[in-house]
């Protein structure tokens, strides 16, 4: 049977229109919160920061505080970033120039002294410390170390500070152990307490009086529980003689 093929030809379909309603697929969906942070938890700062730009979702969780740290230490192994930075474009650039070891300046301590100790030049600890002249030395407490070997910040803690002099925000490593003064001093400290408390408890069970008595005894004495123990035995015979006992 003749006839024109354009009698009965399908019409031509026209494209589907998009549903408003349907996720885009960049837009996250039901992608779950904890997988995309697992994710993006492997990637790189730059990365991170474009996984921001995808969607609401996608933002919320690239801007979380965990997510930022993580990109910014894996690099480099450091085990824990503590502090705030200013602004959040301090995670960004996870480079090596963003670290620093923190030298307590001492007595004698001269710029090429200290350059020599940690394997760095001259030139780059001035720059990095914003100093004209190595004189400038002489008018702070510490100096910021640009890190040359990255293998020391392998597992540390570091802290994120705004140094004044040198003008710049740095995540600051300690080789004492923390900011607040030598970890291992802090220890020895620690240790000392306990053993003066079971010193005092002896002396106080000893000599069957009150903590305060014991301290007393203990602080004339120059911390010597023999010495205390004299003292205080010393003290109740003059007692006792004055009283006639």
């Amino acid at each position: 049977m003749s006839g024109r093929a354009g009698d009965h030809a399908l019409p031509a379909s026209s494209p589907a229109e998009p549903d408003p309603e349907a996720p885009s697929p960049m837009s996250g969906g039901d992608f779950p919160g904890d997988l995309l942070r697992a994710v993006l938890h492997r990637l790189p700062p730059a990365d991170v920061a474009r996984a921001a730009c995808v969607c609401r979702l996608w933002r919320a969780v690239a801007s979380d505080r965990a997510v930022l740290e993580a990109a910014f230490r894996a690099p480099w192994g450091v085990r824990r970033v503590l502090g705030d930075p200013a602004t959040r474009a301090f995670w960004r650039a996870a480079s090596l120039a963003r670290f620093a070891l923190s030298h307590t300046v001492r007595r004698g301590d001269t710029v090429p002294g200290v350059a020599l100790k940690y394997s760095v030049q001259v030139t780059d600890i001035k720059r990095f410390n914003n100093m004209m002249s190595d004189h400038g030395i002489y008018s702070r407490e510490r100096l910021l170390i640009p890190i040359s070997d990255p293998e020391i910040l392998l597992g540390s803690t570091c802290y994120i500070e705004m140094d004044h002099n040198s003008k710049r925000e740095v995540a600051v490593f300690y080789p004492e152990g923390h900011p607040n003064g030598n970890a291992e001093s802090v220890a020895n400290a620690a240790a000392a307490k306990r053993r003066s408390k079971r010193i005092l408890e002896s002396v106080r069970r000893s000599l069957h009086v009150d903590d305060g008595t014991a301290e007393y005894y203990l602080s004339v004495t120059g911390g010597d529980p023999r010495a205390a123990m004299m003292e205080f035995s010393e003290d109740l015979r003059w007692e006792q003689r004055q009283t006639g006992h």
